[in-house]
């Protein structure tokens, strides 16, 4: 009996579903990659290894949105990005969500100074569990007030810790009224971090509340299919053409290197599989 060849309709039609199947990977790859808040929020990182990440920002295969460092390292940032297209962010009132208003607005006016373009605010989410709304409504609207447009505030609700999704809606809620760019899932410093379900209710806030607010994943988003399922939440509830730097960020530390090896991966077998 004999075999199929490389030229019988069965291989021929295997390689056009293989080459179909690696541009669909490339594909969402490259868009997943445009969106990431490429993050290094280490206990004690270097400045060699925040200019590593700036020259990571700008890769082979196109630019994050952002960085996103501590506020000691903003200014260093922000001069190794110039002109790049890359934003710098920076994170206030972090990872606790427990400084005073006052010393949260002076943090921020000083990362702003030295060149951040966004601003990741955690909220007061303690104080706001335990039922003092006001205190959270304080602080976003005082920092609000200090980021001047065109930078950007994003406030980080910290979802993992909440006992359920009304508590996340009601957070996401606040959050748009006091005047956040964006909502953002977690820190990414506790166990729990972000969730579908999460992003799903808060998606849902933003589509209801008719604002222009973005959202930002965050936390345990490591590999190509993690981002893929988040995007296709944006999909299903904003619309396939919602998703974009200015509406939604993935804030990751690890996410780049699966989407590069994915592109990568996913060319060569495409490349391979031609004949």
């Amino acid at each position: 009996m004999s075999t199929p060849d490389d030229t019988s309709p069965h291989v021929a039609a295997s390689h056009v579903a293989a080459s179909h199947v690696a541009a669909s990977h490339v594909a969402a790859a490259r868009r997943a990659l445009a969106l990431v808040d490429l993050t290094n929020l280490d206990d004690a990182p270097t400045p060699e290894q925040i200019d590593r990440l700036c020259e990571r920002a700008v890769g082979p295969h196109g630019s994050t949105a952002a960085v996103c460092v501590w506020p000691r390292f903003v200014r260093q940032a922000s001069a190794r990005l110039a002109g790049s297209g890359v934003v710098v962010a920076t994170v206030v009132n972090f990872p606790s969500g427990d400084a005073t208003v006052a010393a949260t607005v002076t943090e921020t006016t000083q990362a702003l100074a030295d060149g951040a373009d966004e601003i990741d605010l955690v909220l007061p989410y303690r104080a706001f569990l335990a039922g003092d709304t006001a205190a959270a409504e304080a602080m976003v609207s005082a920092v609000r007030a200090a980021v001047v447009a065109p930078a950007r505030l994003k406030v980080i609700l910290e979802t993992g810790g909440y006992p359920d999704q009304d508590t996340v809606r009601r957070a996401t809620r606040l959050a748009i009224e006091q005047g956040a760019d964006f909502v953002k899932t977690s820190t990414g410093k506790t166990s729990t971090s972000a969730s579908l379900d999460a992003v799903r209710t808060m998606l849902t806030e933003i589509r209801e509340s008719g604002w222009p607010v973005g959202i930002k994943p965050s936390g345990g988003i490591r590999t190509l299919a993690d981002a893929s399922a988040y995007l296709a939440l944006a999909d299903e509830i904003m619309g396939e053409h919602w998703a974009g730097p200015d509406t939604f960020r993935f804030g990751a530390s690890g996410l780049l290197d699966a989407l590069e090896a994915a592109i990568d991966g996913d060319a060569a077998a495409s490349s391979d599989s031609s004949y």
